[in-house]
């Protein structure tokens, strides 16, 4: 709905700020005043119509138009050539890999020297994971943020991230940073003013003077770290005070009620927007709105402040994409693509958390069963948003999948789940698998998982044990994995060390601010000593490596991976086999994963009931052409083998 006072509003700041409305800040101004409306309806939504409100409002509009006009010409040219491509994220010739900039290469500044490493393996998308300062040895890796805008010495210096960030771009590199929207450290300015009394900035928080308040929100409010840090409210003896911290004791959560929190940290996302990021991955939204009587998660509210900044960044720096780090339900998960008038309209991109738990499921079980039962809400993500896809990350493994997906697969829930825990921290007998259980809660028998992708695959006790035909099993299940991520549809993100087939470093045990914490094992410092080895025929670095780097060549040829909502899940002719089709225009691409330590037998007949019926495969993994066969014959998939199959 047109709503004149606001668009007269808009006018008269825009006057103030001195914007070219006619001239060369008419695209600035198209957008404005496209998306003032929504815009305005979101922040009512949340913070009404009052005279102080509509005071608040008013500086947002600064915070944006101030945003632009910091805005380099490098970027807003880059912003108009994705304008012209759509939804540019979609691509299938982008490639990502998460890391930790200082155990990957020592800091930034030596990262910019190992550009050539990433064009080498075909990587052109890095995730740094928090680079902004916080304080060591209460840092949650990062996410504990003391300075929102200064790169943490450890990592090197603001200019030494300007310089990366152009390098990347020279060479058409796309870049990720983190913003952790629903904390800081209890050392930020706003926290240390706040432990100073100043009422002003203990507004910024959740802060009360007893345990009334706090005693409440405690009666629903699930722990999540309940070994390391149990309950949701810290004492803080400088000021008197108990204030929530969700997750540790040292992040304190940020009160998304006051307005002006809102404000401050929008700007903060501008200025990632203008440092040069392509895509913001807002860690936490689902912890950013906290009610009385709830769980604090997934509140609505989270969801309109997600489309609030959306409809912010759309104005100021379009081409930013906003990744939502919600790790929840496929039922909870979809709601952060937006809904209703909102679809495809909060945030663009997702972690695809759920797929990448069901395929360790799958591993372990040899059984596709579970994983299929999630499918058809997974796909309900609309046209136009997309998918992280991975096998590992930064963070553990969690089995949140819903009861009905395992029921429906012929599993009790509560002992599938104990079987997998068991099956990945190797206590199980027979499991190969090398990984440890983190966060658990002997109250619910709760617990997810940490281990490399290699250690988890049982490269880790292979080597040690010196058991050729292990080895052998443990590279083919790495490949697996990498192979059914990187083909299923979204953007495929490695994390370091994945590539070369690092196992789990058990350094973090030496370190006390990361002993506490076993998801270090799988945060590995990187060798490049062992790494030469990527160059030298037959090992295992050489092997996986130069494996995973063909993989991502053949994804980079097929448009038809690219993520166009074009995904159909195979019928399930052999349990232990995955099968999917990726389909664009006439293209068709076959992709069969079998999941078992067996040879697998897949029916011709699973190729012939999407269309035409292909009489020639071509698999672009062996390079080999493959007759399709009659209905009683079989396609044979080695164990833990697979194929990238082409009609032609």
């Amino acid at each position: 709905m047109y709503d004149h006072q606001l668009h007269q509003r808009i006018n008269q700041i825009l006057q103030q700020h001195k914007i070219d409305i006619a001239g060369k800040d008419n695209f600035f101004y198209v957008r404005m005043m496209a998306n003032a409306d929504s815009m305005y309806q979101l922040y009512k939504e949340i913070y009404g119509s009052s005279t102080a409100s509509e005071k608040h409002f008013n500086q947002l509009l600064g915070v944006m138009i101030h945003a632009y006009q910091q805005r380099s010409e490098t970027l807003r040219k880059k912003d108009e050539e994705k304008a012209d491509k759509g939804n540019w994220f979609l691509s299938n010739e982008i490639m990502g890999m998460s890391l930790y900039a200082d155990r990957f290469c020592g800091d930034l500044s030596k990262l910019g020297n190992k550009l050539d490493y990433f064009e080498k393996l075909g990587v052109n998308f890095i995730h740094l994971m928090p680079v902004f300062e916080s304080p060591e040895g209460e840092s949650d890796g990062g996410y504990a943020v003391s300075n929102f805008r200064k790169v943490d010495e450890r990592f090197g210096s603001n200019h030494d991230l300007e310089k990366l960030q152009k390098k990347m771009n020279d060479k058409g590199m796309y870049l990720m940073l983190d913003i952790v929207l629903n904390h800081t450290s209890h050392k930020h300015e706003w926290a240390m003013k706040a432990k100073q009394g100043d009422k002003h900035y203990q507004d910024y928080f959740y802060m009360y003077s007893d345990r009334s308040i706090p005693d409440e929100f405690e009666k629903s409010m699930p722990e999540i770290f309940p070994e390391s840090s149990p309950g949701s409210f810290t004492y803080i003896e400088e000021c008197n005070n108990w204030v929530m911290t969700v997750f540790h004791h040292y992040q304190w959560d940020l009160n998304y009620t006051n307005p002006l929190v809102f404000r401050d940290m929008l700007d903060n996302i501008l200025y990632y927007a203008n440092l040069g990021v392509d895509i913001l991955r807002i860690d936490a939204p689902a912890f950013i709105w906290k009610q009385v009587g709830t769980t604090c998660q997934n509140l609505p509210e989270a969801h309109t402040l997600l489309r609030l900044i959306k409809q912010c960044v759309l104005i100021a720096s379009p081409g930013m994409a906003i990744l939502g780090e919600a790790i929840v339900a496929p039922k909870e998960i979809m709601k952060y693509f937006g809904t209703g008038s909102y679809t495809a309209k909060e945030c663009d991109v997702a972690y695809n958390a759920t797929h990448m738990a069901l395929q360790w499921d799958m591993l372990a079980t040899g059984d596709t069963r579970v994983m299929l039962a999630a499918q058809h809400e997974i796909l309900q993500k609309p046209y136009g948003t997309t998918w992280i896809t991975y096998t590992r990350c930064h963070d553990d493994i969690g089995l949140g999948y819903d009861d009905y997906m395992i029921r429906q697969a012929g599993y009790e829930p509560y002992g599938h789940r104990k079987f997998l825990q068991d099956y990945y921290s190797g206590n199980y007998d027979g499991s190969p698998a090398t990984g440890a259980l983190f966060s658990s809660n002997p109250k619910t028998g709760d617990a997810r998982i940490s281990g490399s992708l290699a250690s988890l695959c049982g490269l880790e006790k292979a080597l040690n044990d010196n058991d050729e035909r292990a080895i052998e099993l443990s590279v083919r299940k790495i490949l697996l994995m990498q192979a059914h991520s990187f083909f299923l549809g979204g953007i495929p993100m490695m994390f370091y060390g994945d590539e070369a087939g690092y196992t789990n470093d058990y350094s973090y045990l030496n370190d006390p601010g990361k002993s506490y914490d076993n998801r270090w094992m799988h945060r590995p410092v990187i060798d490049w000593e062992k790494n030469k080895k990527i160059d030298i025929e037959g090992t295992i670095e050489n092997r996986v490596f130069s494996a995973t780097q063909r993989l991502i060549s053949i994804r980079k040829k097929l448009e038809v991976v690219a993520d166009y909502k074009n995904l159909t899940w195979l019928t399930p002719h052999n349990m232990h086999v995955a099968g999917y089709l990726r389909s664009f225009e006439d293209k068709k691409l076959y992709c069969v994963f079998n999941f078992s330590d067996r040879s697998a037998y897949l029916t011709w007949y699973a190729f012939k009931s999407h269309g035409v019926e292909p009489t020639v495969l071509y698999d672009h993994w062996t390079g080999m052409e493959l007759p399709v066969g009659e209905n009683y014959d079989h396609l044979v998939i080695e164990p833990y083998g697979f194929h990238l199959l082409e009609p032609r």
